[in-house]
């Protein structure tokens, strides 16, 4: 994979993050959320009230991989 990746699709503190492997796509997605002393983190365990904005990311990456892999020659 790249170091840098090729899309991010965030949703409140829901993000999708696409990578790029020489034309083959791979998704993270991650919450963000604070720790006791304040500094933000990610994790890939979601609450009830996050799967919306889980399932939009994952649908949002699927149309975004997409039109990458039309739009080739």
């Amino acid at each position: 994979m790249s170091n840098l990746p090729a899309h991010k699709i965030k949703l409140g503190l829901t993000t999708a993050t696409i990578w790029n492997n020489n034309g083959s796509y791979s998704v993270d997605i991650t919450r963000s959320y604070k720790n006791g002393d304040g500094d933000w983190n990610n994790t890939s365990g979601f609450f009830h009230s996050d799967l919306l904005n889980v399932a939009k990311c994952a649908e949002r990456a699927e149309i975004w991989i997409s039109r990458q892999l039309t739009a080739r020659p």
